[in-house]
């Protein structure tokens, strides 16, 4: 770790929303250098933050200069512990002072956050994080500090200049709009569908409702497959991010999840589930569709996304660090 001085940034919690000024601008800063499309607001980070699952005043960390400028922080999301007590770390230090040791102070917080989190279980603990393939400085330092690379993920896109092919629901299946009514029943389906997946962490209804609580959020996008009884069989969850769009300058979409239950696959719903919701993106006026993928999804969905015409944009890397006790 690099020597720290008496000049050194200092580590806090954080405050009240002023704070919230401070962090959307330098995430902000360190965009306009990293060109990452990972601009914010204030209202995006609130909502952020308001996660049901994020303790805003232990789980997001502060430093600040000695002009109480702040030059870096560090969040942590602790999922409900299943197998193994997981960690994700995101975290963004200002550009003019980066690899200074605040990278470092950041980890050792994360690691000592986790730890705490999980001082009554005997779960191992696994702290998470990761980089796009061209940060090469990030991924240096995550590998300096003991993470070791455990997955790949693509970005894909796909322009709407392109048809879309009519969608082909078995016999009997029928698609609707989510209902608030059933939130209950799509998380059930939405747990059975990727308890099979790499890194699967069960979605709660508190999580989901809070989903249902941002203002980008479009019911006419949060489409559900139901089988001939009326079963949730498939889904497929659409989003237009109105600020990112107005920050780039493009109008784009996302399918943001996409899943079809165990016991329901192998009949095509997938491919009708993202072809609809991309025909619903493109209603809305969109010019271009993305998502992305687990680039070793066991259930095929990358070549699933291929076939409709999705191109992979770039790649991110997931690293993880095993923790002792």
């Amino acid at each position: 770790m690099p020597a720290l001085t008496q000049t050194s940034p200092t580590a806090r919690s954080y405050v009240d929303e002023t704070d919230l000024q401070a962090i959307a601008a330098l995430i902000n800063d360190c965009e306009a250098v990293d060109q990452l499309d990972q601009g914010t607001s204030v209202e995006e980070l609130r909502r952020d933050f308001a996660d049901p699952e994020f303790d805003i005043s232990r789980d997001l960390r502060l430093w600040v200069n000695t002009q109480g400028q702040l030059v870096g922080y560090g969040s942590l999301w602790l999922p409900p512990a299943d197998q193994t007590q997981d960690g994700f770390l995101g975290f963004k230090v200002r550009p003019d002072v980066r690899s200074r040791g605040i990278e470092d102070q950041i980890l050792a917080w994360a690691e000592d956050r986790l730890r705490e989190k999980s001082q009554a279980s005997v779960l191992p603990l696994n702290l998470r994080s990761g980089a796009r393939e061209h940060q090469a400085d990030r991924l240096a330092f995550l590998k300096a500090h003991g993470f070791s690379r455990v997955r790949y993920f693509y970005q894909m896109v796909r322009p709407f200049a392109m048809e879309i092919p009519t969608p082909q629901l078995p016999s009997g299946y029928r698609v609707q709009s989510l209902q608030p009514s059933q939130v209950e029943a799509w998380v059930e389906m939405f747990n059975q569908t990727f308890i099979d997946h790499w890194n699967f962490h069960p979605l709660t209804v508190a999580q989901r409702q809070h989903w249902m609580t941002d203002p980008d959020y479009e019911p006419g996008l949060d489409l559900v497959a139901l089988d001939p009884e009326g079963t949730f069989a498939a889904f497929c969850l659409g989003y237009i991010y109105h600020q990112d769009n107005q920050r780039t300058g493009r109008h784009e979409g996302w399918i943001a999840d996409l899943g079809t239950r165990r016991g329901f696959r192998q009949q095509g719903l997938g491919r009708a589930m993202l072809l609809t919701g991309l025909q619903h993106l493109k209603a809305k006026g969109v010019d271009t569709a993305l998502l992305g993928v687990d680039a070793e999804n066991p259930s095929g969905a990358l070549r699933l996304y291929e076939s409709a015409g999705f191109r992979q944009l770039f790649t991110s890397i997931a690293y993880c660090k095993a923790l002792s006790g």
